[in-house]
């Protein structure tokens, strides 16, 4: 299971089994970051809320899909791209458009990263903006997306693979996307899979485990939808 650089690796193995012991069980360990998660404040503020402060409902999101591809490796995904990705047309990014659609709780942005899932092409993904992240909040907004995170991944031995292009935008320090978002309170969701074939709205369970001053929590993303 990819894990974001130089977080725990994810293991389970026996702990006791049914020929020694007449019973299974396992132990499990992992950060709380791994494979697909939710965020908590507390990942990157120091006095955000922790994940067993926020409301269980809080993760199950009316979503909208928005596909993003085709996106460079380390692109940055600007505000402009999520306004004309959900049709809100020219102005959207300064605040002009109409107001958003209020049903909507969860931008699930696909940029088509799950394809490198395992492979150190996985670090290389685009990333929101911090104005992109601010417009989401703006909107009161969360985000998911198919990725490591909203902010970049540092590339495995520090520059892009050879074979590709270098990034077109600086990119930023620290974590701006997840601050912006973070601070408004909004969810993010990392690491989604199965996104194709999804339709353009669609509702999303990802229920955290309840962990006492946890910063984040694995979770099981479950969509569900009518025919």
């Amino acid at each position: 299971m990819p894990t974001y650089p130089d977080d725990p690796e994810v293991t389970l193995a026996p702990d006791a089994t049914h020929e020694a012991d007449g019973y299974a069980t396992s132990e499990l360990r992992t950060g709380t970051h791994a494979g697909t998660h939710v965020d908590a404040p507390r990942h990157t503020l120091s006095e955000g809320e922790t994940i067993d402060e926020i409301d269980p409902g809080r993760f199950a999101f009316d979503a909208r899909l928005v596909d993003l591809r085709p996106l460079a490796p380390r692109e940055a995904i600007t505000a402009e791209a999520l306004a004309g990705a959900v049709g809100e047309g020219a102005g959207a990014a300064d605040g002009d458009s109409a107001e958003a659609d209020s049903t909507v709780d969860l931008l699930v942005c696909r940029t088509g990263w799950a394809a490198r899932w395992g492979t150190e092409r996985y670090r290389d993904h685009p990333y929101l903006t911090e104005t992109a992240a601010t417009w989401c909040r703006e909107r009161g907004v969360g985000v998911g997306l198919d990725a490591f995170g909203p902010d970049p991944t540092p590339a495995a031995d520090g520059s892009l693979p050879t074979d590709d292009s270098p990034p077109t935008n600086d990119e930023p320090d620290g974590t701006p996307a997840h601050d912006a978002l973070l601070n408004g309170g909004l969810p993010i969701v990392e690491n989604l899979r199965g996104l194709a074939g999804l339709p353009a709205r669609f509702r999303l369970y990802a229920f955290p485990l309840r962990l006492r001053g946890g910063d984040g929590s694995p979770v099981r993303a479950v969509a569900e939808w009518e025919e």
